[in-house]
């Protein structure tokens, strides 16, 4: 059997990035000043949008967990 690149935490790291982006653009989009230039649209929606990117970073670069048995190999 061949290793996967990504364990279990991994992919749960992404699925919670993946929310946070989409609830980010979300954010931004509730903005009921002209053009999207109120709290929401540049700083509150932007902030999410970001954290979303950073845990999509961190869910990459984490290794993922070996089990025992494949430690020895």
């Amino acid at each position: 059997m061949e290793k996967m690149p990504f364990g279990k935490k991994n992919y749960q790291w992404m699925v919670i990035g993946l929310v946070t982006l989409v609830i980010g653009f979300i954010v931004m989009s509730l903005d009921n000043q002209d053009y999207g230039f109120g709290f929401f649209g540049l700083t509150l929606g932007p902030i999410i949008v970001m954290a979303g990117f950073i845990m999509e970073i961190y869910a990459i670069l984490i290794r993922p967990e070996v089990p025992k048995s494949d430690a020895k190999k």
